[in-house]
C-alpha cells in the first residue's frame, strides 16, 4: 500500500501528491489498519507489488517495513557512497520521479538495466524480468510478455534513485 499524504476529496483523487513522503506501507501493523477515504487523512493506494511500488517513485516505509527500509538504505548507500534518512532520499526520489507537474522519463540502455525497472515500450508500462519484458495493463496487472531488447536505450518509467537501488541489489517484496 501506498502513501503520498491526503490526495483526496471525498472519493475523488484530487491531486497526484501532497508531500516528497511516498512510502510504501504493510496493510496491517501492530493491530493498526490503514484508514481509507477519511477527510483530511492520508489517502490509502495499493499496488499489485513493490515494482509497480518502485515505479511510482515509492519507498519502503521506515516503521512498518523497517527491515525492508534498512535494506533500502543499504543499497541505496551501496549505489550512491552515501548513507542517507528518509529526508533527504525523499528529495532526491522527488526530483527523480516529477518533471514539474508531469512524469519524469529518463534513458538507460538496456543491458544495464536491472530486474524489476518498468520501462516503456511501444506506449505501454513492462517490467523488466531476465529476458524478457512483463507488459503492465494497469487494469489487469502483468498481461502478457516482450522479448528483452540486448541493444539501444529504454525508455524508464522507475525513478533513477530506484534504479539504482535494485541495480545495487535491493530484492522485491
Amino acid at each position: 500500500m501506498g502513501n503520498r499524504g491526503c490526495i483526496h476529496r471525498g472519493y475523488d483523487i484530487v491531486r497526484p501528491w501532497a508531500s516528497k513522503r511516498w512510502i510504501t506501507c504493510v496493510l496491517e501493523f501492530r493491530g493498526w489498519r490503514a484508514p481509507q477515504w477519511e477527510p483530511g487523512r492520508w489517502t490509502a493506494l495499493f499496488f499489485d507489488d513493490e515494482a509497480v511500488a518502485f515505479a511510482a517513485g515509492h519507498r519502503p516505509c521506515a516503521l512498518c517495513r523497517r527491515q525492508d527500509y534498512e535494506r533500502y538504505r543499504d543499497a541505496w548507500q551501496a549505489a550512491s557512497g552515501a548513507r542517507l534518512g528518509a529526508d533527504a532520499m525523499d528529495a532526491q526520489l522527488h526530483a527523480d520521479r516529477t518533471d514539474g507537474r508531469a512524469k519524469r522519463l529518463h534513458a538507460v540502455r538496456w543491458p544495464e538495466l536491472p530486474d524489476g525497472v518498468f520501462v516503456e515500450v511501444d506506449g505501454r508500462a513492462a517490467r523488466v524480468d531476465g529476458d524478457e519484458l512483463r507488459v503492465w495493463s494497469g487494469v489487469s496487472g502483468y498481461d502478457g510478455s516482450a522479448v528483452r531488447p540486448r541493444d539501444g536505450t529504454a525508455v524508464v518509467i522507475t525513478p533513477a534513485a530506484n534504479v539504482a537501488v535494485l541495480r545495487a541489489g535491493y530484492v522485491l517484496t
